[in-house]
Order: C-alpha cells, then sequence, then structure tokens
C-alpha cells in the first residue's frame, strides 16, 4: 500500500458486507479501517482524518443518516457514501441533501463499488486543490497592491503575513498616503474571515453627530431624518474584519463605544434599548502619534493600548525609493488598461525624474502622478513631459541629506552615512568609497564591525 494513498473508513453491521467492501477497496491500494456501527464510525473520525466515509444507511444505534450529520460536522470536508439494502427513495433523497456525495444499494457488484468511491475520492483531490490554489492566490492577492522589492516592504509584508491568521488587533502606522487601508485589505485576505465583509471607516470624514450612527447604526426616530432602522458598520463587518482609518479622530463618545466593543463584543444601536453582539476584528489606521495625543488626553489611553497590541508602520516612499519604479509600472498597466491607453513604460530620463523625486504624498501621490501621465503622453513611453509640473520642477535629489540628530555618537553617523552612500550606489562600495573619500577597505571593515555587533 503507498505511504499517502487516501483513507478510508467503512462502517456497516453487517460483518460480511463491511469485510467486502472493505477488501474491494483494499485491493484499490486504498487505506481502509472497518467498524461496526455509527458510534465506532464517529469516534475514529474524531480520532484521525479520513478522506471518505462509506456507511450503511441502517445501523443499530446511531444510523447513517444520524452518522452522515454528525461526520459532516467533525469533518465538513470529507466525502461520504451511504449503501442500504432497505432504500427508499425519501431516504437517498435525504441522504443526499445532507452531503452524501452518492448512494448505494445492496447488493452491489465491486465495479460500481470502485468506481463511485473513485469519484468521491477526486471530488475532494479536486476540492482541495482548488483550495490550495485559492490561498495562494488569496495570498498574492493579499500582497498585491502592497507593491515592492525594497527591505522595508518586505518587513510590512512578513509582518502582514505573520498576524493575518490571529484574531488580535492591529494598529497600522503611517503617513497619509503610503497604503495603509492596503496593508488592513491584506491582512483580511490573508486570514481566515477572508469570506466575510472587509469594511472600512474613516473616521475623519465623518462628524461627530454622524459618525456614532454610522458606527453603530440606529433605530427608527432616533434622531431627525432617522426614518428607518439603519445597521452600523460593526454590524456589517459581523464575522469579519473593520477597519478604522483615522481613528485619531474618533470623538470621546465614540471612543468609549469602540472600547466596550474590544472589550465585550457588543453596543446598542443609537437610540436602542437592545443589545447587538458581533464577532469582528478591528483594524485601526492613523497618520497621527496617538501615544502623544494620549499623554495630551485627547485619546483615551485604555483605548491605545486595546488598539496597539500590534503595530505595523508602513516607511514612507522617500524611504523606499527603490520602489518608485515597480510602483510606476504597475500604476502605468493598471491605469493604461482603465484609459484603453498602449503605452510600452517611462523613458529613462522620466523614470530617473520620478526616481529622483521626494513623494511628499507617498505612494498616493505617485499613482496620481502615473495616472495623469497616462492620460497626456504623447508617445508609447512616458517621458518627462508628461510628469506633473511638482515632480519635473523638484530640485534633483543627488545632494540629499542624511538627517543626524543632535547626541547622536560618532560611530552612528559614520555607519548612517555609509549605509545610505551604498543605497544610492546601490551597493556599489568602489563608488560609496569614491564618494566618501574613504578606502574601499575602511567600508568592507565597518560593515564587517556592524554585522559582528548585531550577531553578539
Amino acid at each position: 500500500m503507498a505511504e499517502g494513498s487516501p483513507t478510508v473508513l467503512v462502517a456497516d453491521d453487517e460483518a460480511g458486507m463491511r469485510e467486502s467492501v472493505a477488501r474491494a477497496l483494499r485491493r484499490e491500494g486504498l487505506q481502509v479501517t472497518a467498524v461496526e456501527d455509527g458510534a465506532a464510525a464517529l469516534d475514529a473520525l474524531r480520532r484521525a482524518p479520513v478522506d471518505l466515509l462509506v456507511a450503511d444507511l441502517r445501523m443499530p444505534g446511531l444510523d447513517g443518516l444520524e452518522l452522515l450529520r454528525a461526520a459532516k460536522l467533525v469533518a465538513p470536508d470529507m466525502e461520504v457514501v451511504v449503501l442500504s439494502g432497505h432504500a427508499t427513495v425519501e431516504e437517498a433523497v435525504e441522504a443526499m441533501k445532507e452531503g452524501a456525495y452518492d448512494f448505494l444499494t445492496k447488493p452491489f457488484d465491486r465495479a460500481p463499488l470502485v468506481r463511485v468511491v473513485r469519484q468521491a475520492l477526486e471530488r475532494r483531490r479536486l476540492v482541495l486543490e482548488n483550495r490550495r490554489l485559492q490561498r495562494q492566490v488569496d495570498d498574492l492577492a493579499g500582497a498585491e497592491e502592497l507593491v515592492g522589492r525594497s527591505p522595508q516592504i518586505e518587513d510590512v509584508l512578513r509582518l502582514v503575513r505573520q498576524v493575518a491568521p490571529a484574531t488580535t488587533t492591529v494598529l497600522i502606522l503611517g503617513e497619509s498616503g503610503t497604503g495603509k487601508e492596503l496593508v488592513a485589505r491584506a491582512i483580511h485576505r490573508l486570514s481566515p474571515r477572508r469570506e466575510k465583509p472587509f469594511v472600512c471607516v474613516n473616521c475623519a470624514a465623518l462628524p461627530d453627530t454622524l459618525l456614532e450612527s454610522e458606527l453603530f447604526g440606529h433605530e427608527k426616530g432616533a434622531f431627525t431624518g432617522a426614518v428607518a432602522r439603519r445597521q452600523g458598520r460593526f454590524e456589517v463587518a459581523d464575522g469579519g474584519t473593520l477597519l478604522l482609518d483615522e481613528v485619531a479622530d474618533l470623538s470621546p463618545v465614540a471612543q468609549a463605544k469602540v472600547l466596550r466593543v474590544l472589550q465585550e463584543g457588543e453596543f446598542e444601536p443609537v437610540g436602542a434599548s437592545r443589545t447587538i453582539k458581533v464577532d469582528v476584528r478591528v483594524l485601526a489606521a492613523t497618520n497621527q502619534d496617538l501615544a502623544q495625543l494620549v499623554a495630551d488626553r485627547r485619546f483615551r489611553e485604555d483605548l491605545f493600548y486595546r488598539l496597539h497590541v500590534i503595530s505595523v508602520t508602513v516607511p514612507p516612499l522617500r524611504e523606499r525609493r527603490d520602489d518608485v519604479p515597480l510602483l510606476a509600472q504597475h500604476f502605468l498597466r493598471r491605469h493604461a488598461a482603465r484609459n484603453h491607453r498602449t503605452l510600452d513604460g517611462f523613458t529613462e530620463a522620466g523614470l530617473a525624474r520620478l526616481a529622483d523625486y521626494a513623494w511628499p504624498g507617498n505612494v498616493r501621490e505617485l499613482e496620481h502622478a502615473i495616472e495623469r501621465a497616462v492620460v497626456l503622453a504623447r508617445g508609447p513611453l512616458v517621458d518627462v513631459a508628461d510628469l506633473p509640473g511638482a515632480v519635473v520642477q523638484a530640485e534633483p535629489s543627488s545632494s540629499r541629506v542624511v538627517p543626524i540628530p543632535i547626541g547622536m555618537p560618532l560611530e552612528e553617523v559614520e555607519q548612517r552615512l555609509i549605509e545610505e552612500t551604498l543605497r544610492q550606489t546601490k551597493g556599489d562600495k568602489e563608488l560609496a568609497a569614491k564618494l566618501l573619500g574613504i578606502a574601499s577597505r575602511t567600508i568592507y571593515r565597518k560593515l564587517k564591525e556592524r554585522a559582528e555587533g548585531a550577531s553578539e
């Protein structure tokens, strides 16, 4: 018997039939376990996973239909074939409704049994294969918008994949336009909640009077204009994920209610006396310093610690300039398709200008710039003249500065200058040494000392 071959559990109170079915299936190279009744079958299913259950419909104690229902709860992906010598059409229909793959009436020949079993196992294989492929697609989709190969974005993606399967809250930090919502969507897509809703609320876009109703819903007549009951975003997101974007702008009242949902999983809609329970994973995003807002008593400390269980910081685009060409090409393809344009890419000068700009508006500003260029491009390649004026007229960043805080040790200053120069020269140590006016062996020595210090 080949290791890893499908496993089959046979349950039949007739010893002769049980052994006959088991023997026929073992001849097909399947791993077969045979038990005498439904209770023993259920016990076997709880002990070890099974690919296929072949069960008699009429057994003492736990009969075939009851076993089928219980088995689907224990192992919902397992296929089931039911057997009976006294079956009615109604019983056959009921078995199929409960999830049986097929129904065989006793007595039967070995050939139809083997055929049905093979078909059921093939269906299971296809279901599992499609699920595996879907997970891969979900993984790619989750990271799809987080384009880049820089160490900074790789760190973000690594953390996203690590936290996605959990249920804990995640605080996503970063400047405006860095892609915090994309990070939240990636966490949702890679989580077990992917089939449930992903709901985003921009807490800064709504006045306080409407935000509470938006989050928690309201009853008819709760306030002027409330002509009907409305579900809040927490209720809509039940079973899924809710992103509180710009969470720092929550009013004190809304902060208290959000805290209760996080602690108790329940809330009351505006104007209601009833309590609604929900199962929602909460993600929060902000470009503000929540810790400072807590110190200034503008944000609840208890809510801050509830949200800040795990944090993901999305780096600004100026700190991952190597990703600009990849992002530019990504946005070019997207907006060229949307605008029915055929564009081959960027001129060398155009791409250099994009990489040289500081992008204060981060990825969002870059996307808008590329969308504009797609519409205005005169040829098959986007050139400098097709880019926004702010990008074209900006001073080249070849004279970039490295910020050095007062009080930083000289050894750290030296190390930072070396690392930044190497980044600009794309790792060319000889060129970096020339730019810094030092011997290349000095760079090798400093990098070695840094690596040895990190490993201690």
